[in-house]
């Protein structure tokens, strides 16, 4: 998790809300990355009231639907309204009056009202830098298969299924380099924002990084399948960022979180990965009244979401604590003065421990990360993290590094949940959730007193391990695979083609020839799509059908068996109509 342990909310090794930004070392695991400030650039003026030194942000819960009347309040009672979320009932608001949140807790239609932080809010907020747009290396071409992605058996998967781009992953974190050659193909920057202070910013390039966390999560996610670099989960699905980390401190404070949640229903997130914890409490207790109004407005934001169909994967965070038996937070508030308290377990780490929420620990090759927390009931499912070493992927500017933490475990559970809905479409939040523990391997507790419960279900690894090909339930076909990623566009009432050269496979191709297609285009009904075997031969695997239906993601049989395996194999595609174009992405061919 970024917050638990970067700030004690991201990554091991900082104490911010993410807390492993730069490329961290196996030993500092990255729960969530501390950001560097960003560039200041000229920005359009907020709306809300000007900066004021001792300037607090608040959450003010009421009823669902038309708040104006307590709005009215906030006004009246020497705050400002920030942002509002009617439909969930949530008001964030600031103030720099001492007594705002206790008057505001007297005033009818009020619910629960709540300090966000135990800092001012950085004036900032009020005119938003952009965070900079960083020059891209050029990195040779290669991209072997790591570690983590044979463990968890993402590489087979991929002669299934590399994943649909109509799935869409949202990306909460501290902001994602669009730029990146690895991103780049799978990047959605209509759907990407800042939601940093707590409500949307849509500037174009307000979603980018403002340290190195966000974009390594998202190449473990779905950075492309095109021969530079890695490989994510899921290459072929969409993600887009919602920065919800501030420039600077690299804190997740809840109004963030809000907002990222709401973003995420609103705009067809079907799964969303969050490698932090909601700062400046790494536990929110009921029994505060600020931390109560946090854990309400977050819970109501991620009610939301699953509402609108998104499911939440979230990182169990890295301080090697049982979630199910807590004592002291040592860690909070990580904005100001950390104290040490005693806590109880109706204290929640949040987002990772609201209901609905998927809660994700940090395996090494077989073992518990060292650091991940753990806990029986609370912990879900469990991936690769990185310990001794790390997990590698992308890093802002087209670099690459490696990085530890149980926000490195998170997003192969989100890519494996992205793989799980491309294969099953319109499958539900729930249905997601209960399929991930359906296709996770057991792992057995060690001789570790601290691991209970049994081999299918236990405090360190919940369900087992992730299974990327039980997930999208298959097997992969047997025999050689041959592939070509090359984008071939696909004009009005035209016909083309793509090649491909098969080699070293003996005698004839088999009556099971695998023909995987995926196919980026609006109408499918206008196209008709054919195998032509080297001689000549045409089979015909799409033939107009479909209607408007968007793309082809599909994986065909064909009986090739009267056909000589090597040679120069083809993909023909026919555009039958005008008005709607697109392009062959990829193809591939398993003997």
């Amino acid at each position: 998790m970024l917050a638990a342990t970067l700030g004690a909310a991201l990554a091991f090794g900082a104490p911010a809300a993410l807390a492993g930004t730069a490329p961290v070392s196996p030993s500092a695991p990255a729960s969530a990355p501390a950001a560097a400030a960003a560039p200041r650039a000229a920005a359009p003026t907020s709306q809300s009231a000007t900066w004021v030194a001792g300037t607090r942000a608040y959450l003010v819960i009421t009823a669902p639907g038309d708040s104006s009347a307590v709005r009215a309040a906030v006004a009246a009672n020497g705050g400002t309204v920030f942002t509002n979320y009617d439909a969930i009932g949530v008001i964030v608001a600031h103030s720099a009056s001492g007594t705002f949140a206790t008057t505001m807790r007297g005033v009818a239609g009020v619910q629960q009202v709540g300090a966000t932080r135990t800092s001012d809010v950085p004036a900032d907020a009020y005119n938003p830098a952009l965070p900079a747009n960083p020059a891209q290396a050029t990195t040779p071409s290669g991209e072997p298969v790591r570690a983590d992605m044979t463990q968890i058996k993402a590489d087979q998967a991929w002669a299934v299924t590399t994943g649909s781009p109509t799935v869409k992953v949202g990306i909460l974190d501290t902001g994602v380099d669009d730029q990146h050659q690895d991103l780049a193909p799978n990047f959605n920057a209509a759907d990407s924002a800042s939601c940093a202070y707590g409500k949307a910013d849509t500037r174009t390039g307000s979603w980018r990084d403002v340290g190195t966390h966000g974009t390594h999560v998202a190449g473990t996610v779905a950075a492309a399948k095109n021969g530079k670099g890695v490989i994510g989960v899921a290459p072929s699905v969409k993600i887009s960022s919602v920065r919800i980390a501030e420039p600077g401190s690299s804190l997740f404070f809840a109004e963030n979180t809000v907002c990222g949640f709401m973003w995420a229903g609103d705009h067809g997130f079907k799964v969303t990965n969050n490698s932090y914890y909601t700062d400046p409490w790494q536990f929110n207790c009921p029994d505060n009244a600020d931390q109560a109004a946090i854990i309400e407005g977050v819970k109501r934001a991620q009610e939301y979401a699953e509402g609108k169909g998104s499911l939440q994967v979230a990182a169990a965070g890295n301080s090697n604590i049982d979630l199910a038996n807590k004592r002291t937070d040592t860690e909070s508030p990580n904005d100001s003065t950390p104290v040490t308290r005693t806590i109880t377990n109706a204290c929640l780490d949040i987002p990772t421990e609201l209901p609905g929420v998927v809660t994700v620990s940090a395996m090494g090759t077989t073992a518990k990360a060292s650091y991940s927390n753990f806990g029986l009931n609370v912990i879900d499912v469990t991936a690769p993290g990185g310990d001794a070493t790390g997990i590698y992927s992308t890093q802002p500017g087209g670099k690459y590094g490696t990085m530890s933490g149980t926000s490195m475990a998170s997003p192969h559970v989100a890519g494996v949940a992205a793989l799980l809905a491309s294969t099953n479409p319109g499958i539900t939040p729930a249905q997601l959730r209960d399929k991930l523990a359906t296709q996770a391997n057991d792992v057995a507790c060690p001789s570790d007193s601290r691991c209970t419960g049994t081999t299918a279900k236990n405090g360190f690894f919940g369900e087992g391990q992730v299974d990327a090909l039980k997930a999208v339930g298959s097997t992969p076909p047997p025999g050689k695979y041959f592939e070509n990623l090359g984008d071939v566009a696909i004009g009005d009432n035209t016909t083309v083609e793509s090649p491909l050269t098969v080699s070293g496979v003996t005698g004839n191709a088999p009556a099971t020839l695998k023909v995987g297609v995926n196919i980026v285009h609006t109408y499918i009904g206008d196209l008709k799509v054919d195998l032509v075997a080297p001689d000549g031969t045409v089979y015909t695997v799409h033939n107009r059908a479909g209607g408007s239906t968007d793309n082809i993601n599909t994986v065909y049989t064909v009986n090739a068996s009267s056909e000589v395996a090597n040679g120069t194999w083809k993909l023909r595609v026919n555009d039958n109509a005008g008005g709607d174009i697109g392009k062959i992405d990829s193809w591939n061919l398993t003997f």
